[in-house]
């Protein structure tokens, strides 16, 4: 699905990324973690094409992402950045709506389809009550939801999430996590930049952990996320257990603690 080879990019002198190689099958929902600073925003700019590539190469479906054009990109690739700023006061549905723009025809209007689709997404994530509602009248958290509903009307193959729930309290983020995987279960291949540990783990069977501009570890959750590799990637203390309910694991931060536990 998406294939990264020896991938370096940046900004002006800055070099961000590092010589990143990365395989991503499709139909997989994949947590990228580091700290701060360690090129996992950068990662997904990349991969949508935003930011261009320095040397190496992003592929998806065989496909040079820097030689593709904006629509087929748009048709198999959909984002959501931490934060979008809208100035204009459009109104929410017409903000999901904007999700459909890859499938327009030049100068045509929005079809049936689009409408229902649109609709279906803003029920999905429970904002349908916003439909007529100005963006720029709305909560950040409520403004944040319209901006998910919009990516998953472009029906994309992919989904590319940058911190996306940041913003949401814990009940939304759930909710948001819940639909995610859902979509995941019916084909979507996610990739999902996130600070939360937690919440990583309840939702990703992979993690991917960057740190300085390179994958310092890769793998099934259940088998990397551990008192060990955590501690080293953050340098900090951190215990794991198990969730009482999934079973999943869990980190637990040690106020004070003296840096990385040992093996």
């Amino acid at each position: 699905m998406i294939e990264i080879d020896s991938l370096h990019c940046g900004y002006g002198d800055r070099e961000v990324l590092k010589g990143i190689d990365l395989r991503l099958d499709a139909g997989e929902m994949t947590g990228i973690l580091g700290p701060n600073g360690g090129g996992k925003s950068t990662l997904l700019l990349a991969i949508a094409g935003v930011i261009p590539v320095r040397s190496g190469s992003i592929r998806l479906g065989g496909k040079e992402i820097a030689r593709t054009e904006a629509r087929w990109k748009a048709r198999r690739m959909a984002s959501v950045p931490q934060r979008s700023t809208y100035l204009f006061p459009f109104r929410c549905l017409s903000v999901v709506l904007m999700g459909r723009y890859p499938y327009l025809r030049s100068w045509g209007d929005y079809s049936r389809r689009d409408m229902g689709v649109a609709l279906e997404v803003m029920d999905q994530t429970d904002i349908l009550p916003l439909a007529q509602r100005r963006i720029t009248e709305v909560s950040g958290g409520e403004s944040q939801m319209v901006i998910i509903a919009r990516a998953l009307a472009q029906e994309a193959e992919v989904l590319l999430l940058d911190e996306a729930t940041s913003s949401l309290d814990v009940a939304r983020k759930i909710q948001v996590f819940d639909l995610l995987r859902e979509k995941n279960r019916q084909g979507m291949t996610l990739l999902c930049v996130m600070h939360d540990l937690n919440l990583a783990a309840l939702y990703c069977r992979r993690l991917v952990f960057l740190k300085e501009g390179k994958v310092v570890l890769d793998g099934p959750t259940s088998e990397v996320f551990n008192d060990y590799n955590l501690s080293r990637i953050y340098e900090a203390d951190i215990r794991v257990s198990r969730h009482p309910v999934t079973g999943v694991p869990q980190a637990h931060f040690v106020p004070g603690g003296n840096g990385p536990v040992d093996p």
